[in-house]
C-alpha cells in the first residue's frame, strides 16, 4: 500500500469517529494555543516596555537612593538622596547637560467637591526636557516658583478629564492637604511608564512639596526619590555615569558598599529585556506541559482504536498487509490528529493575541519561529506518541486477532 492510500484509510477512520477525533485533537489545540499566545503577548510586554524606554531618549540616566541590596528587599525607598545632590551633579560633572530631581508620593486631591488619587511630584523646571514630557497649556513651573516656594501646579491628561471636562484648567485651584494651588499648566499625553500612569500625575515645585506636603524627612537636606539626568549625548553616557558615581561617593563619604545606584536607560531596557524573556521562556514552558498532556491523550486513544480494530488489522494482514502497512496508517493516523490539533490551536493562538492586542495597550507580536516550532512539534508529538499504538497494531498476529474478533 502506497503512502497516499495509507493517508486516505487514516483520514477515513478518523471521519468515521469524529467525536473521539475531536476530543483527541482537543489537547494538542490547547496546548498550541497556549504556546502560540504567551510567546506573542510576553513579546508584546517587551515591545511595550521597550517602546517606553525608549521615549526617554538614549541619554537619560537615573539615579536611585540606597544600595542594591536595600532597592530589592524593600517598596519604601531609601533616604539616601538630597537635592544638594542633584545640585552639585549639575554643576560639578562636566558630561551631564541637565538634571531635575524629583520627590514622589501618592496624594489625594479635590477639585470643588469631587477628588482623586494622584501621583504628586515635587521637581524642578528641567523635568520636561529630561523626561521629554512637554507641556501641552499653559506653563510649567520656574525658578521664581522653587524659589518662593509657589503654591502652583502642572497636572497630567487624566485629571483634566477627570476633573476638567467642561472648563478650562488653566487658573482653577485644587486642593492638596486641603491646601489650595493654582493650576498653570497641562501636561501633554504621555501614557504609562514601567506601570506608573504618568497622566495621573500632578507636578508642584520642589520646595514645595518639601515645606508644605511631606515635611523634611532627610537629616542631609532635601530628600528626593531619585535624580533624573540627562547626558550631554550618547558618547558621554559612560562618563556620566562614572563621574556621577565618583562625585555621590565623595559627598556620602563612602569607603564600603554604594548607598545609591545610577541607572542608564539602556541598563534598564536590558533588565526589562531580560525579565520578559524569562517570563515568556516560562510561561511557554507550562503551555508546552499541556502539548505533551495532548500527546498522551493521543497515544491512548491510539491504543483505544487498536483494540477495537483487531478484526480489521487481522483481516488486512490476512490479505498481505505488512508490518509496516499498518505501523505506518496508525502513526499516520496520530499524525493527522496531532498536526490538524495543532493548527486549529495555532488559529486560536493567533486569535487571542489579536484580541489582546485590540483591548490592551500591549502589542503582541506573531512569531513566525513560535507558529513553526509549534507546528513541527504537534507532528513529533504525534509521531512520537503514536509509536507505541502503532507497533502494538503491527505485531498482531492475523489469526489470533481474527480468532478474538469471532
Amino acid at each position: 500500500m502506497n503512502f497516499l492510500d495509507s493517508v486516505k484509510m487514516a483520514t477515513s477512520m478518523l471521519a468515521a469517529n469524529k467525536l473521539r477525533t475531536s476530543l483527541t485533537m482537543l489537547g494538542m489545540i490547547i496546548g498550541n494555543a497556549s504556546v502560540v499566545a504567551t510567546i506573542g503577548i510576553g513579546q508584546g510586554a517587551e515591545n511595550l516596555a521597550t517602546e517606553q524606554l525608549n521615549e526617554l531618549g538614549p541619554k537619560v540616566i537615573f539615579v536611585v537612593p540606597g544600595t542594591r541590596k536595600a532597592r530589592r528587599a524593600t517598596l519604601d525607598l531609601p533616604k539616601t538622596l538630597v537635592w544638594e545632590d542633584a545640585q552639585a551633579i549639575a554643576k560639578q560633572v562636566p558630561t551631564v547637560s541637565t538634571v531635575a530631581p524629583e520627590r514622589n508620593q501618592r496624594q489625594l486631591i479635590n477639585y470643588k467637591s469631587e477628588n482623586t488619587s494622584v501621583l504628586l511630584i515635587g521637581t524642578t523646571p528641567s523635568y520636561p526636557q529630561v523626561r521629554s514630557f512637554p507641556v501641552e497649556k499653559g506653563r510649567f513651573l520656574n525658578e521664581i516658583d522653587l524659589q518662593r516656594n509657589k503654591r502652583v501646579a502642572v497636572i497630567g491628561q487624566d485629571v483634566v478629564d477627570r476633573f476638567f471636562t467642561v472648563t478650562n484648567p488653566i487658573g482653577e485651584s485644587i486642593r492638596i492637604k486641603n491646601i489650595p494651588f493654582e493650576i498653570i499648566g497641562v501636561m501633554s499625553p504621555k501614557g504609562s511608564l514601567i506601570g506608573t500612569n504618568l497622566d495621573e500625575t500632578v507636578l508642584i515645585p520642589l520646595t514645595t512639596m518639601t515645606n508644605q506636603i511631606v515635611g523634611k524627612t532627610s537629616p542631609y537636606g532635601t530628600q528626593v526619590s531619585w535624580i533624573n539626568v540627562e547626558a550631554k549625548d550618547v558618547e558621554s553616557i559612560s562618563a556620566a555615569k562614572f563621574q556621577i558615581e565618583n562625585l555621590l561617593r565623595l559627598r556620602h563619604k563612602i569607603t564600603d558598599e554604594d548607598d545609591f545606584g545610577v541607572e542608564t536607560s539602556k541598563q534598564m531596557l536590558d533588565i526589562v529585556g531580560s525579565i520578559a524573556l524569562g517570563l515568556t521562556v516560562m510561561l511557554a514552558f507550562l503551555a508546552g506541559i499541556s502539548l505533551i498532556v495532548g500527546g498522551i491523550g493521543v497515544m491512548n486513544i491510539m491504543l483505544v482504536s487498536v483494540s477495537e480494530r483487531t478484526s480489521e488489522i487481522g483481516l488486512r494482514k490476512a490479505l498481505g498487509a505488512s508490518q509496516s502497512d499498518i505501523l505506518g496508517q496508525f502513526l499516520i493516523e496520530a499524525v493527522i490528529i496531532a498536526v490538524s490539533g495543532g493548527v486549529i490551536g495555532i488559529l486560536t493562538g493567533v486569535g487571542l493575541v489579536t484580541f489582546v492586542g485590540l483591548v490592551s495597550p500591549l502589542s503582541p507580536t506573531i512569531s513566525s519561529a513560535s507558529i513553526t516550532i509549534s507546528l513541527v512539534v504537534s507532528g513529533g508529538i504525534g509521531l512520537g506518541f503514536g509509536v507505541i499504538p502503532a507497533q502494538k497494531a503491527a505485531k498482531l498476529d492475523p489469526i489470533v486477532a481474527l480468532r478474538g474478533s469471532v
